[in-house]
């Protein structure tokens, strides 16, 4: 039996979110330029993409580019930048023929032009599609998007548009990025590293997390599907006992 044969598809996670770690540690393993591992990473996204897809999982969002991000060599950060390009040009007749939605978050506009324009381009041609969302949190920081919510509901709450008594957290979700996507059921992490990295920070309040030492190029449908059997066989409580899952 394959490790996809062993998955309940009546408790697969609505939505699946990945720190897609590692690019570099994987070129500089093999004598190449960083580059290159971010070349071999759009592999593992179109694999893990294809996989969702199949079950389906109908939330899919990817950290692609963090705020921090920006601080990183000039060369580096223009080489992702042409890599998002020439990735959304290659992939949009497959996001078409799969019925994949391609919805992004983050400061968009921080993008390079050519970025923003092929972006948007993708997003309005398949804005349509129904079968999966896949988001790619390009420019994003958890902190600066709730930051960016704290001053919308403030200013907000100066004109008179909502009372500070009607805030809860209905309305702080119709204020962030994620705005139309359900909270996290499961956060996966590849390359050893086990921390957050300011990813999605109010919207995995009740996700599992999942760390793999897998690096990004290398991860394929198997290590998902490990994910996955590791997520089925977990007790998600949300703060009662197991008496009261299971009376």
């Amino acid at each position: 039996m394959t490790l996809k044969d062993q998955i309940d598809e009546t408790k697969l996670p609505k939505h699946l979110a990945v720190i897609m770690d590692g690019n570099g540690r994987w070129a500089k393993k093999q004598g190449l330029f960083r580059s290159i591992g971010h070349e071999s990473g759009t592999k593992a996204v179109r694999e893990i993409v294809e996989a969702c897809a199949e079950f389906p999982i109908p939330y899919l969002t990817l950290y692609a580019f963090s705020t921090e991000n920006w601080n990183r060599p000039k060369l580096e950060v223009q080489t992702l930048m042409k890599l998002l390009v020439s990735s959304l040009k290659k992939e949009i007749d497959t996001l078409m023929e799969n019925n994949i939605k391609l919805n992004a978050i983050g400061n968009l506009e921080a993008l390079p032009r050519k970025a923003h324009t092929e972006l948007l381009g993708v997003m309005e041609r398949t804005e349509s599609n129904t079968r999966m969302t896949l988001t790619l949190a390009l420019s994003y920081g958890s902190r600066e998007e709730i930051t960016k919510t704290i001053k919308e509901i403030s200013l907000k709450v100066k004109n008179n548009l909502i009372s500070p008594s009607n805030i809860d957290e209905s309305v702080i979700n119709n204020h962030l990025y994620t705005r139309d996507l359900p909270d996290v059921d499961l956060l996966i992490r590849t390359s050893g590293e086990q921390r957050i990295s300011n990813f999605l920070l109010w919207q995995i309040a009740y996700a599992e997390l999942y760390f793999t030492e897998t690096l990004w190029p290398d991860y394929r449908k198997d290590h998902l599907f490990e994910a996955i059997l590791n997520y089925q066989n977990r007790e998600r409580r949300f703060g009662k006992t197991s008496e009261q899952l299971n009376p």
